[in-house]
């Protein structure tokens, strides 16, 4: 579960969603119709938006709103601010929470472990208030530390009122946010993300007819591992949906679906199938450098070393329109000259990732080893060589 997403991902992913985005979004094949308001389709793997509606326009969050609690109670127990056999209060307020729920009462001592599974399997919100106020002391807070998260990640149209998604005013978000964030909790916490994917819980003493995970492609489709759904009257029925599948000279592939605005519940678990099968099928995956694997080795001046070594510690996958893979072409973008020092893992450039006349990647490049400076002599000499050049 340690290599679930590579730390490149996030770079990339983090390029490709801001509004001026290095990495271009792909503008053919054409996707399939997708009943819904808004839809993003990212290919994880290889960093980019494969199809994409409306999504800056702002959608209330229903029960994706949850994704960022759990963001913040996997970073507590990381910390060790809270502990998966801790158990937790069942506040008034938590009880008495509407909607969708674990049904646990305040006579209840219930662990971390089983919240997490009634916030994530039952979409309870009297689970999801527990945890944030076990978090957070209190409602108020935790929606505080909600904000700063999202202002961390990058989420720049997304605006939290409470823990679970409840409708209130102003609490709404954006498709290419939720791409962020899903992104994020994936990489970050790839030691939870079995969470996602459990298919039946109920807590003992509690109606097991509310067992099910909403997310029916779990049911339906093994390459499926997560992550969450929401429903309220005005967001309709949404899916942020998650599959891995192994390919040929790539190995693990994962796309990202988020469906929002769907009619149905059956409506939404199709669309996101639809997404999910035309990504893999419309796009081809190619490797075009294993990892750590240099993707150049230009002169470097001033430095203990003549050459440098740039590329990436991940392997660097595009995903291409499917049968175009022998047509695309790469360039290197780099500072000449390089004058050392560098250090492992400094950017250095980027790989641009051609087809026709479509950018479709713009891979950041580091250094893959360190180079220090050179004594006085030796950066007196490359001066000297430097300026005859």
């Amino acid at each position: 579960m340690k290599s679930f997403l590579p730390a490149l991902r996030s770079v990339v992913l983090a390029a490709v969603l801001a509004p001026a985005a290095l990495w271009a979004q792909v503008q053919a094949p054409q996707p399939p119709e997708i009943a819904a308001r808004n839809y993003l389709l990212l290919d994880i793997t290889a960093g980019q938006v494969l199809a994409a509606k409306d999504i800056d326009a702002p959608v209330e969050q229903a029960s994706l709103t949850k994704l960022m609690t759990g963001y913040l109670v996997f970073d507590a127990l990381r910390a060790k601010k809270i502990a998966l056999d801790q158990k937790l209060p069942v506040s008034v307020l938590a009880w008495k929470m509407p909607g969708s729920r674990m049904f646990i009462d305040p006579k209840m001592q219930v662990p971390v472990d089983d919240l997490i599974k009634g916030m994530i399997v039952q979409s309870g919100n009297d689970a999801t208030m527990a945890l944030a106020e076990g978090v957070g002391g209190t409602a108020e807070n935790f929606v505080k530390l909600m904000n700063d998260q999202a202002k961390a990640l990058g989420m720049k149209n997304t605006a939290y009122k409470n823990p679970e998604g409840l409708t209130e005013p102003g609490h709404t978000t954006t498709a290419r946010d939720l791409g962020v964030l899903a992104s994020r909790l994936m990489k970050d916490f790839p030691e939870y993300m079995h969470y996602y994917a459990t298919k039946q819980y109920s807590y003992p003493g509690t109606p097991a007819s509310n067992g099910n995970n909403r997310n029916s492609l779990l049911f339906r489709d093994p390459t499926v591992d997560g992550l969450k759904t929401g429903h309220t009257a005005a967001a309709g029925y949404c899916l942020v949906a998650t599959s891995k599948r192994e390919f040929p000279n790539v190995g693990q592939r994962r796309l990202l679906s988020i469906v929002l605005g769907a009619a149905s519940e059956n409506a939404r678990a199709n669309e996101s199938q639809k997404l999910l099968n035309w990504g893999y099928t419309a796009f081809d995956a190619v490797k075009l450098f294993d990892a750590g694997q240099p993707v150049a080795t230009p002169a470097v001046w001033k430095g203990t070393e003549n050459t440098l070594k740039i590329g990436r510690s991940e392997a660097i996958v595009v995903a291409v329109p499917s049968g175009s893979g022998g047509k695309i072409k790469t360039e290197i973008a780099r500072p000449d000259p390089l004058v050392a020092p560098f250090t492992k893992g400094q950017n250095v450039g980027s790989l641009k990732v051609v087809l026709g006349e479509q950018t479709l990647a713009d891979v950041p490049l580091v250094a893959l080893d360190g180079v220090a400076q050179a004594g006085i002599l030796g950066r007196a000499w490359d001066a000297i060589r430097l300026w005859i050049k």
